[in-house]
């Protein structure tokens, strides 16, 4: 899939290597977001389980992983991914992303997210795509935003963070509202 500015693709577990440096560099900057992994999450090993573990996603139509990667560098920048895909009369699935600091700002967030909203609908045919967002985190809200998720109210104590049960403010967006 491809945007104006990145494009999409599936992580293979040729992209290990990259993801592991993407992670160790923007490490401090996102861990205010991330729950806590384990000591071993820095590693190329824990790198290449989590891309084996996407592929079996996908497979499985539980989850579709994407890196997002540069138009003009082909440098992998960020990390995008559609989990808990739920099937039945339900039909809906969380996003999820994170972008690497030095490219904050520009756009591209929303552009990955928009592109994974196309996919969500077009592709997977779900009904609702859904993501929450700790308050504090106005950046990620704000993208949601821009691509067109609307704002539903807040989960109390929703994910566990560093520690902590963070609340998240819940937002979605549904295919009629996309399809509008």
């Amino acid at each position: 899939m491809r945007g104006n500015q990145i494009y999409l693709r599936t992580l293979t577990i040729e992209d290990a290597e990259a993801l592991l440096q993407l992670r160790q560099r923007n490490h401090q900057f996102l861990q205010p977001f991330e729950p806590y992994r384990g000591a071993n999450y820095l590693t190329l090993e824990w790198q290449i389980q989590d891309i084996e573990n996407s592929e079996f996603g996908a497979k499985s139509d539980q989850s579709h992983t994407f890196g997002i990667y540069h138009n003009e560098s082909d440098e992998l920048i960020g990390r995008i991914a559609i989990t808990g895909i739920v099937r039945g009369p339900a039909q809906h699935a969380n996003i999820g992303y994170f972008l690497d600091e030095a490219y904050n700002g520009k756009g591209l967030m929303t552009e990955a997210v928009g592109l994974c909203i196309k996919f969500a609908f077009e592709q997977l045919n779900v009904h609702r795509l859904q993501a929450g967002v700790m308050p504090r985190n106005l950046r990620s809200a704000r993208v949601l935003e821009k691509a067109g998720f609307r704002h539903e109210g807040l989960a109390e104590r929703y994910i566990h963070i560093n520690g902590v049960w963070e609340d998240h403010v819940l937002f979605a967006i549904t295919a009629e509202e996309y399809q509008a």
